[in-house]
Parts: structure tokens; sequence; C-alpha cells
């Protein structure tokens, strides 16, 4: 049976010695060595011992970046809702490793950071082409951005806890409620100048009400 590739063979080297060890105390060196490979292999695929715990953001961004580039007709919005989907799908593919990335992340502040660093990218790539393909208000672009990146991250920590059987489906709905939240507001009636017809019933006197609702209908009532 081949072997796994050496990045894979160095992660999972990594998180072995994390879970002996901890973090702190595990070094490049230690790595290298429970992995049977030199330094020379590990700096060729991690620029760092922490880089051995995070997904190639670089790549995955670049992978979104394409897709929102080459997105359909739709709104700018529901092209990022799309895009999205990828960064979920490649934690999917990581199984096991994701969810132990996660517990460890969870237990040391340098690597919240690092990983609350990398979520900041995805916004303003978000935010950005939501500025360049429509969104005139920079305030609503940000919104926006923020809603879905929020969104995508409350179905990927649910996953990661085993606490959602269907991660794809759940972001899915995620999406149609960031969707909603920003639909374009319903036209005030009788904006456009057009006549506005109200039906109701009550036990009033025709009559007594119809100053009312002329006042009504002239924008005078109080």
């Amino acid at each position: 049976m081949a072997r796994p590739p050496a990045r894979e063979r160095l992660a999972e080297a990594a998180f072995a010695l994390f879970d002996e060890r901890g973090y702190e105390q595990t070094t490049v060196d230690d790595i290298t060595e429970r992995a049977g490979l030199g330094r020379t292999t590990f700096f060729r695929h991690y620029r760092a011992k922490e880089e051995v715990i995070f997904p190639d953001h670089d790549r995955l961004i670049d992978l979104v970046r394409r897709r929102l580039l080459t997105s359909g007709p739709g709104s700018p919005l529901a092209a990022v809702c799309d895009a999205v989907r990828l960064v979920l799908l490649h934690y999917l593919g990581e199984g096991e490793l994701a969810r132990r990335r996660y517990a460890l992340t969870s237990t040391v502040a340098a690597l919240r950071d690092r990983e609350i660093a990398s979520v900041a990218r995805y916004q303003r790539l978000f935010r950005e082409f939501l500025d360049a393909h429509g969104e005139p208000d920079p305030l609503r672009a940000e919104l926006m951005a923020a809603a879905v990146v929020a969104a995508h991250n409350h179905v990927l920590r649910r996953w990661l806890r085993a606490e959602c059987a269907d991660p794809l489906g759940e972001v899915d709905e995620a999406m149609r409620q960031v969707t909603a939240l920003f639909a374009a507001p319903a036209a005030r009636p009788g904006a456009d100048g057009g006549t506005t017809i109200v039906a109701f019933r009550t036990g009033q006197d025709l009559g007594a009400l119809l100053p009312a609702l002329r006042r009504l209908a002239a924008g005078t009532a109080e």
C-alpha cells in the first residue's frame, strides 16, 4: 500500500505529538522525526509549526475568489453564499483531522488568534466582492459579508462538535436566512403615486369612518 503524501504524514505526526506532549512542547524536529522525514521536507510544505494545524487558507481563498469571479448572473450576495460552501466542503473533506484541530485551537490562545485572523480574510474578500459588484453602501456590504461568515461558522462549529448530521443542508438553510435578512424592502404603499385600497371589517358606521379614511388617504391622519 502506498504511503500517504509527505504533507499528510507531517500533519498526522504533529497532531499525535500535540496530543501526547502538548502544542508548546512539540518542536519541528519532533514532528519530522515522528514522520520519518527531514526538516527540508517539512519547510517545503509548511512555513512554521502552527501552519501544520490549519488548512491551506491561501489555496482556499484563491478557490473562493475564482468561484466568485465565475459566478452566474444572480445577485452578488447569492454568489457569496454559494462560494462560502467551498470552505465548508474543505473541512468536511478533512473529517476527523478538522475536529482534532478544533479541539486544539480551543485550548491554545495563540492558535485561536490565528484562526480569527483567517476568518477576517474571508470576510474581507466577500466585502470587496460585494463592493465591486453593485452594493453601493459600504456598511451594508460589510454587514452582508459578516453575516455570511457568521452563518457559515455557526454550521461549521456545530459539525465540528458532532451536533450536526447534515452540514450542507444546514449551511444552505443558513444562507437562505442571510439572503432574507438583506432582501430589498417592500415598496411603501402609495409611494409611486398610485391608489391604495384597504379592505377591513368594523362595527362602526361607514359615515363616521369616511372622514378619517379621507384624512388617511391624504396623508394627514395622526
